[in-house]
C-alpha cells in the first residue's frame, strides 16, 4: 500500500482519533494495510487524544508512514478529527474508529461510489460486532420529537416494520441493498473533503456524542444525500474509544464512574443537538417536554450505574 504524507494530489486521506486503545488501533491499521488501495495514493493521520498506554509510541515504531499528531491533552471526538483535517490533503476523507477492522474492500468500493456519484455528500459501509450483528447505530433517522418519543416509548421494538413508529433505527430498510440513509456513525464516514470543510468540519461542542448526528443533519442541510452501502463490512468493536469496553473482542462491563459519564455526556449531547435544529421549529411547550425528558432520561440512567 502506497501512503503520501504530504502529496496534493492524495486520493483518500484517513482519520483516525485514538484514545488508550493501543492494540485496537494496532490491529486497525494493520488490517488497512491488506487493503485494497484506491487507485492512487492515500494518507493515514492518527490524531493521539493524549493517551496513556503507549500508542503513540507503537505508531511511530510500527507505522512510520502514518502521520501522527498527538494532542497535550483530551479534546474529544469531534476536535480530534478536526485537527486532523488541519493536515489532511485528500479529496476523499475517511474519517474512522480504531476500534475497527476494515475488510479489504472497504476502502477502494465507497470510495468509487462516492465518486462516481457528486450529489452523495457522505457514505458508510456494513459495520458489524464481533458477533456478527449490525451495528445498529450505523444507520438511523434524525432523532426529531416524534422519532425519539417512539424510541424512548419502545414503539420502535413494538413495530419494527413500521416506519411510522420505527423512524429512529428504521429496521424496516432492506440491509442488503445501497439506499439513502439520514444518519450513519462517525466510526466509518468517507465523504469529499470540500464538502467537510464547506461545513466547517465537527462541531466541537460535543465530546464524544452526537456529533455524527449533528454533522450528518448538516450535511443534509446542505442539499447532499447520505448513502448506506451494505456490500463491504467493517469489523467495529464498539466503545472502545469512549471506555465502554476493553481492548479485547471480549465484552467487558466498564467500571461504574465511566459509566455515569458517558451517560451524563450522552444526556449533554442530546440537548445540544435538540436546541440547535429543533428549538425553533417546534413550540415551546414541546421543547420544554422533550427537555425534561432527556433530562429525566439521563437521571434514570445515572442512578441505574450507581446502583448497580
Amino acid at each position: 500500500m502506497k501512503i503520501a504524507l504530504h502529496d496534493p494530489m492524495t486520493t483518500l486521506s484517513i482519520i483516525i482519533v485514538n484514545y488508550n486503545t493501543c492494540q485496537l488501533l494496532d490491529d486497525c491499521l494493520a488490517s488497512l494495510a491488506t487493503a485494497v488501495p484506491p487507485p492512487d495514493d492515500l494518507e493515514i493521520i492518527v490524531v493521539d487524544n493524549a493517551s496513556a498506554d503507549g500508542s503513540v509510541d507503537m505508531v511511530r515504531q510500527k507505522y512510520t508512514a502514518v502521520q501522527m499528531v498527538a494532542l497535550p491533552q483530551n479534546v474529544g471526538f469531534s476536535a480530534g478529527n478536526n485537527r486532523g483535517l488541519d493536515v489532511a490533503t485528500g479529496k476523499y476523507v475517511l474519517f474512522l474508529n480504531s476500534d475497527t477492522r476494515v475488510s479489504q474492500n472497504a476502502l477502494a468500493e465507497p470510495l468509487a461510489y462516492l465518486q462516481a456519484h457528486p450529489h452523495v455528500g457522505a457514505l458508510t459501509v456494513r459495520l458489524i460486532y464481533p458477533n456478527g450483528q449490525r451495528d445498529p447505530d450505523n444507520h438511523r433517522g434524525f432523532p426529531t420529537p416524534w422519532n425519539a418519543f417512539c424510541h424512548f416509548a419502545g414503539l420502535g421494538k413494538l413495530f419494527p416494520r413500521n416506519p411510522r413508529f420505527n423512524g429512529y433505527f428504521q429496521s424496516y430498510a432492506n440491509f442488503d441493498e445501497t439506499h439513502p440513509v439520514e444518519v450513519i456513525a462517525g466510526s466509518f464516514m468517507m465523504m469529499p473533503l470540500a464538502l467537510c470543510r464547506q461545513l466547517g468540519g465537527w462541531d466541537e461542542t460535543y465530546f464524544f456524542y452526537g456529533e455524527d448526528i449533528d454533522f450528518c443533519y448538516r450535511i443534509w442541510q446542505a442539499g447532499y444525500e447520505i448513502v448506506y452501502y451494505p456490500h463491504v463490512d467493517v469489523l467495529h468493536y464498539k466503545g472502545a474509544s469512549s471506555g465502554l469496553r476493553k481492548e479485547s473482542a471480549e465484552i467487558a462491563r466498564p467500571p461504574k464512574e465511566t459509566r455515569v459519564r458517558v451517560a451524563k455526556e450522552s444526556v449533554r449531547a442530546m440537548k445540544i443537538f435538540y436546541q440547535k435544529f429543533y428549538r425553533e421549529q417546534y413550540p415551546g411547550w414541546v421543547t420544554a417536554v422533550i427537555l425534561a425528558g432527556i433530562q429525566l432520561r439521563g437521571w434514570f440512567r445515572i442512578v441505574k450505574h450507581q446502583l448497580s
